[in-house]
Order: structure tokens, then C-alpha cells, then sequence
């Protein structure tokens, strides 16, 4: 049962409130009547996830080690002479590899945030959630912290022993350890979070020269205790409570999305039997109700239930559950990824597979790929530098030497190569405009620079108004060219 149907089973429950009295305790409810009593509230119970091992193990296994080593290297990559991915928020620069983005790339961000919310959209509607079981942070920073309680502490069965015994010697360092490896794997995590946006060299020699600033030292702190808190302590808690994606999930989810799915028609009933047994024979089903389904999932459901929204898709159930199909000889697939229909009018994995590419899924996937496409056509066509143009408004037209009339203007000129450029300026739109001041600019590196641009037009040589005029720069005076308008103004 979903957890929306046991809602709506709580709510049609027949319930007999029973009053309570101050000076004589509860009041009973009337005779004849069935009364039951429900707290509103109930005491959380920690989940100790039982060591599983199979096929979508070994996946969630890779997807931790390719995450993490992509999070933990990429900072200590270089590039020429700098990191190679730096957010530099001072600067007002993001260095990827060989891109170098302004704020005036921001449209960027936003292609980004667009192919994020797609793949999302289509991972989910193929496979349910695909990102919350393999490669969500949670899930991964959940399954290192397990690890590192399992080397400290035992097994499931060992750690809730130790936990419902008094504090002994032993508990106690082997708390500690645990602990201690925690800390030391989110406060890494910390620094390496802000070496994204410091230079990870220069925060380690800041480190070691307690030497750091006070936004460091805070983001450091912050990542690394949310890091221990939400991986040691608070686990579950944040996919069932905190995270957004649980809840509407649902939206994204139809009958021929791959989740993780009980099959309740070779399952039922279910029953203990010895190996020897025939289940036909004692009118059972495939499952033995050995409740190890139970005991190695994260957030501690019964697949058995159906699809419960607190279920990340992890498939530790299938594999502990192949686990015991292969120790009765019965055939694996009790518990497996497939859809709702397919278990309903069970079809075959082929049937199932040409199900799963429906209309839905190819317009997420043309969507995808189309947006994919325009943002590294537009990456690749990238102007190297970027020009904005402002009037200097300190000073108005004028007129100057030789009977000229004169607009001063301040040019921004952005270098967005990691070679020094020699810019050509010209300008175009009246009649003998003519640029007064040196068009050769040279921009370093991966800098601004503000240039100011002397304009001029004959005296005669314009009707008092207002002129849309182009400034183009361009490199060395070859393509790519860069074009801005601005207006020149002929005062009466």
C-alpha cells in the first residue's frame, strides 16, 4: 500500500475521540463503541541498514567512487598556470578549463539549470529515481558514513547490541573512532567544497598558516557539519522529510516508469518454509518472509507495501532478495526494477524495454538534446572578448579643435582568452564620424579594462538629435568582430 492510500486509510478509520478530565483521567467512549487510540506523533526509530552485496550494490558502489573522485580531484586540477575549475567570486570570474565566463554569461547558468531539470525530468520518467539512489550526495555520503560505522562498530547486528547495552570500554572507543573517521571525512569535504571557489593550494597554505579568512573558515565549518549530520545522524530523515523531490515525484511517475517492484502475484502468500519443501504444495508463494527486504533498506520500508514515496530506488531489496531466491533454487526477479504494467499483464523484458520509449520520453529526450545542442553550438561560436559601451555622462557634447563637434564615451572591453589581445576600435552610423583617440587596446589576460573613446563629427555635418552610431572591436582587426550601439547626440 502506498503511502498515500494508508493516509486515506487513516482518515475513513472509524475513531471515537475519547474526552480527558482533569480531576478523573480519560472518559471512555460511549458503550458499544470501538475506540482506538492514535498519537498524532510518532517516536522515530533508527534504522541500522543491513551489508548487501549484488549487482545494483556494485552500481551504487561505482557511482560513490566516480563522484567522489570527480568532487575531491577536479579542485587539484591544473590548467596552465591556474586551477582548473575555480569559481573566483571576486573577480567576478569562472574558470573551467579553458572557458573563462563573466557575469555577462549568466545565460549559461541558465542553460545549465535547464538541462539539469530535463535529465531529471527524463531519468525519472524512464527509471523512477535513478538520481536519489546512485549519485544523489545523501545517498553517497550515507553509504560512506555506513562503511566507516561498519568498520568501526560491526555489523547490523553487532552495532544494535552494543546500542541496547550499557556503555562499556569497548562502546565507547569504538564510538569514538567512528566519530572521529566522520569528522575528519566532512571537514575534508568542507575545505575541498571551498577549494572550489578559493584556490585549493593557497587555502591548504592558509590552513597551515592559520591564516584563513573568516568566509572560509565559515564555509568550511558549515559544508563539513551539514556533511556530518545529514550522513551520520540525520540519514532517511532528509529524503522522507527535508528533500522536495520525494513528494513530487509522483507527477513524473506513470504506469510504465522502471521502479522497484514487488511481485505480489508469485509472491503471495507468503511463508516460512524449509528448502526441502513444496510451496505449491503448502499453498505459498515465492517469498518466505524473511524481512531482509526490510533490513537492508536505507529508509527502513517494506517494498512489499508497493511504491512508497520514501523509496530513493536504491535496489538494495532486489539484491538481498536474489540473495535467497538462489539459497531455495527458486528464479530471481521477486523483488527487481520493472513497471506496473509489466508486472500486471506480466510481459516479458522485451515488451517492457518497447513500453518504456513512449511519447513522454521522447519529447524529454528531443527537448534534452536540442537544448544540449544549442548550448555547445553557442559555446563553441563564443566571442573571445566582450564589449559594453557607455556614454560618459560627465561630459556632454562638445565642440573641439578644428570645428569638430565631440561625444566622449567609456568602452568595457573584456578579455575572455588566456592570451593577451590587441583589440581594433571603430566606429560607424554619421557621415564622417571618425574615432579621435588611439582605436589599438591591449587587454591582458582574463581582464578588464575600461577604455575611454573620443568621437567626432563635423560641426555641419548633422541636424540637431539623436544617432544610433556602432562601435565594432575586434582582434588584430580580424574576425570574430564585436558590435555595440550606442547613440550620438548633436545639441541644438
Amino acid at each position: 500500500m502506498s503511502g498515500a492510500c494508508q493516509t486515506l486509510a487513516l482518515l475513513n478509520k472509524k475513531v471515537i475521540p475519547i474526552a480527558v478530565s482533569a480531576d478523573k483521567g480519560p472518559i471512555g467512549p460511549p458503550a458499544g463503541a470501538d475506540a482506538e487510540m492514535i498519537s498524532l506523533y510518532e517516536s522515530h526509530k533508527k534504522i541500522y541498514p543491513r551489508s548487501v552485496s549484488g549487482l545494483f550494490s556494485k552500481w551504487r558502489w561505482g557511482m560513490v567512487f566516480l563522484t567522489q573522485l570527480v568532487f575531491y580531484g577536479v579542485p587539484w586540477l591544473e590548467w596552465g598556470q591556474r586551477q582548473a575549475v575555480l569559481f573566483d567570486l571576486g573577480a567576478r570570474r569562472f574558470y573551467i578549463f579553458n572557458l573563462v565566463l563573466y557575469p555577462q554569461d549568466f545565460i549559461y547558468l541558465t542553460g545549465l539549470l535547464v538541462i539539469s531539470a530535463f535529465s531529471l525530468f527524463l531519468f525519472t520518467a524512464v527509471a523512477g529515481r535513478l538520481w536519489c539512489g546512485y549519485t544523489c550526495p545523501q545517498t553517497v555520503y550515507t553509504e560512506i558514513f555506513l562503511w566507516l560505522e561498519k568498520l568501526a562498530e560491526g555489523d547490523r547486528s553487532a552495532r544494535m547490541r552494543r546500542d541496547a547495552g550499557p556503555l562499556t570500554f569497548d562502546r565507547f572507543w569504538r564510538k569514538s573512532a567512528k566519530h572521529g573517521m566522520w569528522l575528519a571525512v566532512a571537514l575534508w569535504t568542507g575545505y575541498t567544497f571551498v577549494g572550489y571557489f578559493t584556490p585549493i593550494h593557497t587555502l591548504g597554505h592558509e590552513i597551515a598558516a592559520l591564516n584563513m579568512g573568516s568566509w572560509e573558515i565559515f564555509w568550511t565549518l558549515f559544508y563539513g557539519f551539514a556533511t556530518y549530520g545529514n550522513a551520520g545522524f540525520m540519514r532517511e530523515q532528509v529524503c522522507k522529510h527535508m528533500c522536495p523531490y520525494a513528494r513530487f515525484q509522483s507527477a513524473m511517475f506513470d504506469r510504465d516508469t522502471l521502479i522497484v517492484t514487488y511481485d505480489e502475484k508469485r509472491g503471495e502468500p507468503r511463508g516460512a518454509r524449509s528448502r526441502q519443501s513444496d510451496p505449491l504444495a503448502l499453498n505459498l508463494g515465492a517469498c518466505v518472509d524473511c524481512s531482509l527486504c526490510v533490513q537492508v533498506c536505507p529508509t527502513g520500508i517494506d517494498i512489499r507495501k508497493g511504491l512508497q514515496y520514501e523509496c530513493i530506488g536504491c535496489g538494495a531489496c532486489a539484491d538481498v532478495c536474489d540473495t535467497v531466491m538462489d539459497k531455495l533454487g527458486y528464479a530471481r526477479g521477486l523483488i527487481k526494477y520493472s513497471t506496473e504494467n509489466a508486472i500486471d499483464k506480466q510481459w516479458t523484458q522485451s515488451q517492457t524495454l518497447r513500453h518504456i520509449f513512449r511519447p513522454r520520453v521522447l519529447i524529454y529526450t528531443a527537448i534534452l538534446g536540442s537544448v544540449v545542442i544549442a548550448m555547445a553550438v553557442s559555446l563553441a561560436l563564443r566571442s573571445p572578448f566582450k564589449v559594453d559601451v557607455e556614454r560618459d555622462r560627465g561630459s556632454l557634447a562638445r565642440i573641439v579643435d578644428g570645428g569638430k563637434l565631440e561625444n566622449v564615451y567609456r568602452l568595457q572591453i573584456m578579455n575572455a582568452t588566456e592570451a593577451t589581445q590587441t583589440l581594433h576600435i571603430s566606429v560607424s552610423g554619421l557621415p564622417s564620424i571618425l574615432l579621435a583617440s588611439d582605436p589599438d587596446v591591449v587587454v591582458e589576460s582574463t581582464q578588464s579594462r575600461w577604455v575611454p573613446v573620443r568621437v567626432q563629427v563635423p560641426y555641419e555635418g548633422a541636424e540637431p538629435g539623436s544617432y544610433k552610431i556602432e562601435f565594432s572591436v575586434s582582434a588584430n582587426g580580424l574576425a570574430p568582430e564585436v558590435s555595440e550601439k550606442s547613440v550620438f547626440i548633436v545639441p541644438r
